[in-house]
Protein backbone atom coordinates (compact mmCIF):
# COMPACT_ATOMS: atom_id res chain seq x y z
CA UNK A 1 0.00 0.00 0.00
CA UNK A 2 0.93 3.34 -0.37
CA UNK A 3 1.48 5.85 2.63
CA UNK A 4 -2.13 6.77 1.85
CA UNK A 5 -4.82 4.99 0.19
CA UNK A 6 -8.43 5.77 -0.66
CA UNK A 7 -10.06 2.55 1.29
CA UNK A 8 -14.09 1.79 0.89
CA UNK A 9 -16.12 0.83 4.20
CA UNK A 10 -19.70 0.13 5.27
CA UNK A 11 -20.42 2.82 8.08
CA UNK A 12 -23.62 2.70 10.15
CA UNK A 13 -24.15 6.57 10.44
CA UNK A 14 -27.22 6.00 12.90
CA UNK A 15 -29.01 3.49 14.51
CA UNK A 16 -32.40 2.61 12.18
CA UNK A 17 -30.31 4.16 8.84
CA UNK A 18 -29.02 2.50 5.74
CA UNK A 19 -25.74 1.98 5.70
CA UNK A 20 -23.27 4.44 3.90
CA UNK A 21 -20.64 3.55 1.79
CA UNK A 22 -17.74 5.63 2.26
CA UNK A 23 -14.32 6.07 1.12
CA UNK A 24 -11.55 7.47 2.87
CA UNK A 25 -7.44 8.18 3.25
CA UNK A 26 -5.61 5.15 5.24
CA UNK A 27 -2.13 5.24 6.29
CA UNK A 28 0.36 2.78 5.89
CA UNK A 29 1.17 0.50 8.97
CA UNK A 30 3.54 1.73 11.53
CA UNK A 31 4.90 0.51 14.48
CA UNK A 32 3.11 -2.42 15.71
CA UNK A 33 0.21 -2.11 13.42
CA UNK A 34 -1.17 -4.64 10.43
CA UNK A 35 -2.97 -3.62 7.07
CA UNK A 36 -5.17 -6.49 6.12
CA UNK A 37 -7.13 -7.12 2.59
CA UNK A 38 -10.34 -8.26 3.66
CA UNK A 39 -10.81 -11.79 2.36
CA UNK A 40 -14.51 -12.45 4.15
CA UNK A 41 -16.27 -10.59 6.36
CA UNK A 42 -18.75 -12.45 8.47
CA UNK A 43 -22.25 -10.98 8.93
CA UNK A 44 -23.36 -11.54 12.91
CA UNK A 45 -26.79 -10.85 14.27
CA UNK A 46 -25.23 -7.95 16.76
CA UNK A 47 -24.54 -6.21 13.48
CA UNK A 48 -28.26 -5.88 12.77
CA UNK A 49 -28.93 -5.35 16.62
CA UNK A 50 -26.61 -1.95 16.42
CA UNK A 51 -28.58 -0.64 13.13
CA UNK A 52 -31.96 -1.50 15.19
CA UNK A 53 -30.83 0.81 17.51
CA UNK A 54 -30.29 -1.90 20.47
CA UNK A 55 -26.77 -0.99 21.11
CA UNK A 56 -25.74 2.67 21.87
CA UNK A 57 -23.92 4.08 19.02
CA UNK A 58 -21.23 6.97 19.62
CA UNK A 59 -20.78 8.07 16.15
CA UNK A 60 -20.22 6.65 12.85
CA UNK A 61 -19.45 3.35 12.90
CA UNK A 62 -17.53 0.94 10.66
CA UNK A 63 -19.75 -2.45 10.83
CA UNK A 64 -18.37 -6.05 11.13
CA UNK A 65 -16.73 -7.77 14.08
CA UNK A 66 -15.19 -10.83 12.23
CA UNK A 67 -12.95 -11.33 9.00
CA UNK A 68 -10.32 -13.41 7.44
CA UNK A 69 -8.04 -11.72 5.31
CA UNK A 70 -4.37 -11.72 3.53
CA UNK A 71 -1.73 -9.50 5.43
CA UNK A 72 -0.79 -6.46 3.37
CA UNK A 73 1.28 -4.74 5.71
CA UNK A 74 3.25 -5.45 8.81
CA UNK A 75 4.15 -2.31 10.80
CA UNK A 76 8.46 -3.14 11.29
CA UNK A 77 8.11 -4.66 15.08
CA UNK A 78 5.85 -7.37 14.08
CA UNK A 79 6.95 -10.31 13.28
CA UNK A 80 4.45 -12.88 14.95
CA UNK A 81 0.78 -13.67 15.12
CA UNK A 82 -0.45 -13.83 18.56
CA UNK A 83 0.23 -16.93 19.02
CA UNK A 84 3.67 -16.71 18.40
CA UNK A 85 3.78 -18.12 14.90
CA UNK A 86 6.13 -15.76 12.34
CA UNK A 87 3.94 -14.55 9.76
CA UNK A 88 4.47 -12.62 6.52
CA UNK A 89 2.69 -10.63 3.90
CA UNK A 90 0.83 -12.66 2.16
CA UNK A 91 0.04 -15.01 4.66
CA UNK A 92 -3.94 -14.89 5.85
CA UNK A 93 -4.66 -14.14 9.17
CA UNK A 94 -8.09 -14.55 11.20
CA UNK A 95 -8.89 -11.78 14.06
CA UNK A 96 -12.10 -9.58 15.64
CA UNK A 97 -11.38 -5.92 16.28
CA UNK A 98 -10.95 -6.14 19.94
CA UNK A 99 -8.31 -4.65 21.66
CA UNK A 100 -7.72 -5.61 25.86
CA UNK A 101 -6.36 -2.68 27.53
CA UNK A 102 -3.86 -5.30 29.39
CA UNK A 103 -3.63 -2.00 32.08
CA UNK A 104 -7.13 -2.82 34.18
CA UNK A 105 -8.49 -5.33 37.05
CA UNK A 106 -10.15 -7.75 35.10
CA UNK A 107 -7.01 -7.86 32.45
CA UNK A 108 -4.02 -8.56 35.23
CA UNK A 109 -6.16 -9.52 38.64
CA UNK A 110 -8.81 -11.73 36.77
CA UNK A 111 -6.97 -12.91 33.50
CA UNK A 112 -10.59 -12.04 32.01
CA UNK A 113 -10.11 -10.24 29.33
CA UNK A 114 -13.51 -10.53 28.17
CA UNK A 115 -14.50 -7.94 31.05
CA UNK A 116 -11.86 -5.75 29.66
CA UNK A 117 -13.90 -2.34 30.11
CA UNK A 118 -12.00 -1.03 27.08
CA UNK A 119 -12.13 -4.35 25.33
CA UNK A 120 -15.19 -3.57 22.52
CA UNK A 121 -15.13 0.18 23.01
CA UNK A 122 -12.62 1.18 19.92
CA UNK A 123 -14.75 -0.43 17.51
CA UNK A 124 -17.89 1.29 18.74
CA UNK A 125 -15.84 4.21 19.88
CA UNK A 126 -13.51 4.74 16.46
CA UNK A 127 -15.42 7.16 13.70
CA UNK A 128 -15.92 5.88 10.55
CA UNK A 129 -13.21 8.79 9.20
CA UNK A 130 -10.54 7.15 10.70
CA UNK A 131 -8.74 4.15 9.61
CA UNK A 132 -11.05 1.50 9.87
CA UNK A 133 -10.99 -1.55 12.20
CA UNK A 134 -14.33 -2.74 11.71
CA UNK A 135 -13.99 -5.74 9.22
CA UNK A 136 -16.90 -4.12 6.33
CA UNK A 137 -13.89 -2.46 4.23
CA UNK A 138 -11.36 -3.39 1.61
CA UNK A 139 -8.54 -2.56 3.94
CA UNK A 140 -8.74 -3.76 7.85
CA UNK A 141 -6.21 -1.60 10.50
CA UNK A 142 -5.45 -3.79 12.93
CA UNK A 143 -3.98 -1.39 15.63
CA UNK A 144 -1.93 -3.04 18.83
CA UNK A 145 -3.57 -5.75 21.28
CA UNK A 146 -5.42 -6.62 18.43
CA UNK A 147 -5.19 -10.36 18.59
CA UNK A 148 -4.77 -12.54 15.45
CA UNK A 149 -3.66 -15.92 13.93
CA UNK A 150 -2.73 -17.15 11.07
CA UNK A 151 -4.76 -19.41 9.22
CA UNK A 152 -3.13 -22.88 8.15
CA UNK A 153 -3.35 -23.75 4.10
CA UNK A 154 -5.57 -26.54 4.60
CA UNK A 155 -8.17 -24.49 6.34
CA UNK A 156 -11.10 -23.21 4.30
CA UNK A 157 -12.43 -19.62 4.68
CA UNK A 158 -15.39 -20.15 4.33
CA UNK A 159 -15.41 -23.03 7.10
CA UNK A 160 -13.38 -20.88 9.83
CA UNK A 161 -15.79 -17.94 9.04
CA UNK A 162 -18.76 -19.90 9.05
CA UNK A 163 -18.36 -19.31 12.79
CA UNK A 164 -16.30 -16.47 12.89
CA UNK A 165 -17.42 -15.07 16.63
CA UNK A 166 -19.89 -17.82 17.39
CA UNK A 167 -17.44 -20.56 18.27
CA UNK A 168 -14.60 -18.26 20.01
CA UNK A 169 -18.21 -17.26 21.70
CA UNK A 170 -19.22 -20.69 22.89
CA UNK A 171 -16.16 -22.15 23.56
CA UNK A 172 -16.22 -18.88 26.47
CA UNK A 173 -19.47 -19.99 27.59
CA UNK A 174 -18.03 -23.42 28.00
CA UNK A 175 -15.39 -22.86 29.28
CA UNK A 176 -17.01 -20.91 32.13
CA UNK A 177 -19.34 -24.08 32.64
CA UNK A 178 -16.50 -25.97 32.91
CA UNK A 179 -17.25 -28.00 29.63
CA UNK A 180 -19.68 -30.43 28.72
CA UNK A 181 -19.17 -34.15 30.50
CA UNK A 182 -19.41 -37.17 28.21
CA UNK A 183 -22.90 -38.57 28.11
CA UNK A 184 -24.99 -35.22 29.60
CA UNK A 185 -28.21 -34.10 27.82
CA UNK A 186 -27.72 -30.92 26.65
CA UNK A 187 -30.56 -28.53 25.15
CA UNK A 188 -29.82 -25.58 22.69
CA UNK A 189 -32.03 -22.70 22.45
CA UNK A 190 -31.21 -21.00 19.16
CA UNK A 191 -30.00 -22.19 15.37
CA UNK A 192 -28.67 -19.16 14.44
CA UNK A 193 -24.79 -19.79 13.91
CA UNK A 194 -24.46 -19.31 17.72
CA UNK A 195 -26.65 -22.03 18.44
CA UNK A 196 -24.71 -24.41 15.72
CA UNK A 197 -21.81 -23.75 17.20
CA UNK A 198 -22.52 -24.87 20.66
CA UNK A 199 -24.25 -27.72 18.92
CA UNK A 200 -21.13 -29.19 16.79
CA UNK A 201 -19.19 -28.30 20.56
CA UNK A 202 -21.70 -30.31 22.49
CA UNK A 203 -21.59 -33.32 20.22
CA UNK A 204 -17.34 -33.18 20.09
CA UNK A 205 -17.70 -33.22 23.89
CA UNK A 206 -19.60 -36.12 24.26
CA UNK A 207 -22.97 -34.95 24.98
CA UNK A 208 -25.39 -37.83 25.27
CA UNK A 209 -28.18 -36.00 23.66
CA UNK A 210 -28.17 -32.65 21.97
CA UNK A 211 -31.57 -31.17 21.72
CA UNK A 212 -31.63 -28.21 19.34
CA UNK A 213 -34.85 -25.64 19.31
CA UNK A 214 -35.08 -23.54 16.77
CA UNK A 215 -36.27 -22.83 13.05
CA UNK A 216 -36.06 -22.29 10.48
CA UNK A 217 -35.79 -26.07 8.85
CA UNK A 218 -33.07 -25.54 6.99
CA UNK A 219 -31.23 -24.74 10.37
CA UNK A 220 -32.60 -27.46 11.73
CA UNK A 221 -30.85 -29.55 9.21
CA UNK A 222 -28.03 -28.36 9.36
CA UNK A 223 -27.96 -28.73 13.60
CA UNK A 224 -28.76 -32.98 12.99
CA UNK A 225 -25.71 -32.56 10.12
CA UNK A 226 -23.71 -30.77 12.58
CA UNK A 227 -24.25 -33.65 15.52
CA UNK A 228 -27.59 -32.69 16.80
CA UNK A 229 -29.63 -35.55 18.09
CA UNK A 230 -32.74 -33.88 17.91
CA UNK A 231 -34.41 -30.93 16.53
CA UNK A 232 -37.81 -28.99 17.62
CA UNK A 233 -39.62 -26.90 15.49
CA UNK A 234 -40.62 -23.53 17.21
CA UNK A 235 -42.88 -22.59 14.83
CA UNK A 236 -45.16 -25.56 14.72
CA UNK A 237 -44.60 -26.29 18.52
CA UNK A 238 -46.04 -24.44 21.38
CA UNK A 239 -44.07 -24.14 25.24
CA UNK A 240 -45.94 -26.92 26.27
CA UNK A 241 -45.07 -29.35 23.34
CA UNK A 242 -41.10 -28.34 23.76
CA UNK A 243 -41.28 -29.36 27.46
CA UNK A 244 -42.81 -32.25 27.36
CA UNK A 245 -40.55 -33.38 24.63
CA UNK A 246 -37.04 -32.23 26.10
CA UNK A 247 -38.65 -34.61 29.68
CA UNK A 248 -39.17 -37.56 27.32
CA UNK A 249 -35.79 -37.30 25.29
CA UNK A 250 -34.23 -36.80 28.98
CA UNK A 251 -36.05 -39.61 30.80
CA UNK A 252 -37.69 -36.78 32.69
CA UNK A 253 -34.94 -35.43 34.39
CA UNK A 254 -34.52 -32.51 32.19
CA UNK A 255 -31.46 -31.35 30.90
CA UNK A 256 -27.94 -31.41 32.38
CA UNK A 257 -27.04 -27.94 30.58
CA UNK A 258 -29.15 -25.85 28.31
CA UNK A 259 -27.13 -23.22 26.22
CA UNK A 260 -29.29 -20.26 25.31
CA UNK A 261 -28.58 -19.01 21.73
CA UNK A 262 -31.41 -17.52 20.93
CA UNK A 263 -31.50 -14.10 21.63
CA UNK A 264 -34.81 -13.16 22.86
CA UNK A 265 -35.52 -13.00 26.39
CA UNK A 266 -38.80 -15.24 26.40
CA UNK A 267 -36.42 -18.51 25.71
CA UNK A 268 -34.90 -17.82 29.28
CA UNK A 269 -38.49 -18.25 30.85
CA UNK A 270 -38.71 -21.41 29.22
CA UNK A 271 -35.88 -22.83 29.42
CA UNK A 272 -34.99 -22.37 33.13
CA UNK A 273 -37.78 -24.83 34.33
CA UNK A 274 -36.29 -27.24 31.62
CA UNK A 275 -33.09 -27.87 33.45
CA UNK A 276 -32.33 -30.82 35.94
CA UNK A 277 -31.30 -30.66 39.63
CA UNK A 278 -27.83 -30.42 39.60
CA UNK A 279 -28.32 -28.43 35.63
CA UNK A 280 -26.83 -25.79 34.45
CA UNK A 281 -28.47 -23.00 32.51
CA UNK A 282 -25.64 -20.81 30.00
CA UNK A 283 -26.60 -17.75 28.88
CA UNK A 284 -24.82 -16.44 25.59
CA UNK A 285 -26.83 -14.61 23.40
CA UNK A 286 -29.07 -12.52 25.67
CA UNK A 287 -26.67 -9.41 25.88
CA UNK A 288 -27.95 -7.56 22.85
CA UNK A 289 -32.09 -8.32 24.02
CA UNK A 290 -33.28 -6.00 26.89
CA UNK A 291 -36.16 -7.09 29.04
CA UNK A 292 -36.88 -9.39 32.55
CA UNK A 293 -38.22 -12.47 33.45
CA UNK A 294 -40.09 -13.61 36.51
CA UNK A 295 -37.45 -16.03 38.39
CA UNK A 296 -38.43 -17.75 41.94
CA UNK A 297 -35.00 -17.88 43.70
CA UNK A 298 -36.35 -20.76 45.69
CA UNK A 299 -36.44 -22.89 42.64
CA UNK A 300 -32.79 -22.23 41.69
CA UNK A 301 -32.29 -23.05 45.43
CA UNK A 302 -34.07 -26.15 46.04
CA UNK A 303 -32.86 -27.59 42.48
CA UNK A 304 -29.36 -26.94 42.52
CA UNK A 305 -29.36 -24.86 39.48
CA UNK A 306 -26.77 -22.73 38.37
CA UNK A 307 -27.26 -20.28 36.10
CA UNK A 308 -24.10 -18.69 34.38
CA UNK A 309 -23.87 -16.01 32.01
CA UNK A 310 -21.11 -15.45 29.23
CA UNK A 311 -19.98 -12.10 27.30
CA UNK A 312 -17.63 -11.87 24.55
CA UNK A 313 -14.51 -14.27 24.40
CA UNK A 314 -10.62 -14.28 24.46
CA UNK A 315 -7.91 -14.62 22.30
CA UNK A 316 -7.28 -17.88 23.40
CA UNK A 317 -10.72 -19.24 22.07
CA UNK A 318 -10.22 -17.29 18.80
CA UNK A 319 -6.63 -20.13 18.83
CA UNK A 320 -9.24 -23.01 19.44
CA UNK A 321 -11.46 -21.91 16.81
CA UNK A 322 -8.77 -22.24 14.29
CA UNK A 323 -7.44 -25.46 16.04
CA UNK A 324 -11.40 -26.79 15.67
CA UNK A 325 -12.08 -26.00 12.13
CA UNK A 326 -8.86 -27.90 11.11
CA UNK A 327 -9.67 -30.87 12.77
CA UNK A 328 -13.72 -31.05 12.03
CA UNK A 329 -13.84 -29.32 8.80
CA UNK A 330 -13.40 -32.50 6.42
CA UNK A 331 -15.87 -33.89 8.96
CA UNK A 332 -18.52 -31.78 9.38
CA UNK A 333 -20.29 -29.56 6.50
CA UNK A 334 -18.28 -26.08 8.28
CA UNK A 335 -18.07 -24.36 4.77
CA UNK A 336 -21.56 -25.09 3.64
CA UNK A 337 -22.82 -23.04 6.36
CA UNK A 338 -21.90 -19.96 4.49
CA UNK A 339 -24.86 -20.07 2.14
CA UNK A 340 -25.40 -16.32 1.20
CA UNK A 341 -22.64 -13.55 -0.18
CA UNK A 342 -22.85 -10.10 -0.55
CA UNK A 343 -20.11 -7.17 -2.08
CA UNK A 344 -19.24 -4.75 0.36
CA UNK A 345 -21.67 -2.33 -2.28
CA UNK A 346 -24.69 -4.49 -0.61
CA UNK A 347 -23.80 -4.70 3.06
CA UNK A 348 -27.34 -3.36 3.52
CA UNK A 349 -28.49 -6.10 1.86
CA UNK A 350 -26.57 -8.54 4.06
CA UNK A 351 -27.67 -7.04 7.33
CA UNK A 352 -31.54 -6.92 6.01
CA UNK A 353 -30.85 -11.27 5.33
CA UNK A 354 -29.32 -11.58 8.60
CA UNK A 355 -32.05 -9.95 10.12
CA UNK A 356 -34.71 -11.95 8.17
CA UNK A 357 -32.87 -15.05 9.89
CA UNK A 358 -32.44 -16.08 5.43
CA UNK A 359 -28.77 -17.21 5.59
CA UNK A 360 -26.88 -19.90 7.47
CA UNK A 361 -24.12 -17.70 7.41
CA UNK A 362 -23.49 -14.49 5.29
CA UNK A 363 -20.25 -13.08 4.19
CA UNK A 364 -19.50 -9.50 2.43
CA UNK A 365 -16.47 -10.73 0.59
CA UNK A 366 -14.88 -6.94 -0.54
Amino acid sequence: MENMRNVKRAVLVKPGSPLEIWERPTPSASSRDVIVSVQMSGVCGTDHHLQSGDIELPNPMVLGHEAIGRIEELGPDITTDSAGEPVAVGDTIYWQPAQPCYRCYYCTVLEDVSMCPNLVTFQLHQHADKPPVGTYTQYAWLPDRTAFFKVPADVPAEALIAFGCAMPTVLHALNRLGGIRYGQNVVVQGSGPVGLAATLLAHLAGAGTVTVLGAPPNRLAMASRLGATSTIDVTSTDERDRAAAVREITDGRGADVIIEAAGRVPAFTEGLPLVAPDGTYVIIGLWSAPGTSPVEPRYLNNHNISVIGSAYTTPRHMYDTVRITRAAHQRFPLAEMVTHRFSLDQAQDAIDAVGRGEPLKAVIVP
